[in-house]
């Protein structure tokens, strides 16, 4: 009789012995909770102790995050609109603020309120005085994005996260621009193969003119040997005829 209640008792406890262990895997951190409140902190790998039934563990993901921000259109100081594409990565640096700032929506709550983040301190950085649309599209963008880091930085530690990196990935003019920008360029492409064309004609007029110079030169120099050399020939045969007739008994 005493063993049928041993086997079910033995059961029972292995499974409570079960629940109260938790493992964290390298690349997580995790939080106790007990009824909502954060009671312990554990980053380092390995198995931990919690108690059954009363409390529970949160896990987060402690490697290195990646955030693609939405195209965002801006306004540089020469009031030149380009759309930027940011690109942030992130991780989470303190995960007791993490948990307090966004709750049980984890990650998403996180990468919404970050975005938000990013895109407001894109917009600033980017249509700060001094700043053109030539700013961004040259080298010196390596120092705006080093700037838009440390300010998105500087609200995003608030959520618990840190900011490691922010690129701009692509700048582009917005689609209306481009196609103004495309129509000026194929304007300009065609009035130089005008300017081409014209040049060429030009060129092709003085060679005729000249040519037909040439040709009338030629004809002339032509006509003035030919009566050089006929005015020779009648000469020699009046000449031949004088002697001839001379000569004649």
């Amino acid at each position: 009789m005493k063993a049928a209640y041993i086997i079910p008792a033995l059961v029972i406890l292995g499974a409570v012995f079960l629940s109260s262990i938790y493992i964290v895997d390298e690349r997580e951190k995790a939080l106790v909770l007990q009824f909502g409140q954060i009671k312990a902190v554990r980053e380092e790998p390995g198995p931990a102790f919690k108690i059954p039934f009363i409390q529970q563990v949160v896990k987060y993901d402690g490697r290195i995050l990646s955030l693609d921000t939405s195209p965002l259109e801006v306004t540089p100081s020469d009031d030149r609109r380009l759309i930027v594409d940011a690109f942030a990565r992130y991780r989470i640096a303190d995960v007791v603020r993490f948990r307090q700032a966004v709750g049980v929506g984890g990650l998403r709550v996180a990468e919404d309120r970050l975005t938000s983040i990013l895109t407001t301190q894109t917009r600033e950085v980017l249509g700060s005085e001094g700043v053109t649309s030539d700013t961004i599209l040259s080298p010196e963008r390596a120092g705006l994005m080093v700037r838009i880091r440390d300010q998105a930085q500087a609200r995003a530690a608030a959520l618990g996260l840190d900011v490691i990196d922010v690129r701009l990935k692509q700048t582009n003019l917005p689609e209306q621009n481009l196609d103004a920008t495309f129509a000026r360029m194929r304007a300009e492409r065609e009035r130089e193969a005008a300017d081409e064309i014209a040049r060429g004609e030009e060129a092709a007029q003085r060679v005729r003119a000249q040519a037909d110079r040439t040709v009338v030169e030629l004809v002339s120099d032509a006509r003035r040997e030919a009566e050089i050399t006929r005015g020779e020939a009648d000469a020699e045969r009046s000449r031949v005829y004088a002697e001839a007739y001379g000569a004649d008994p």
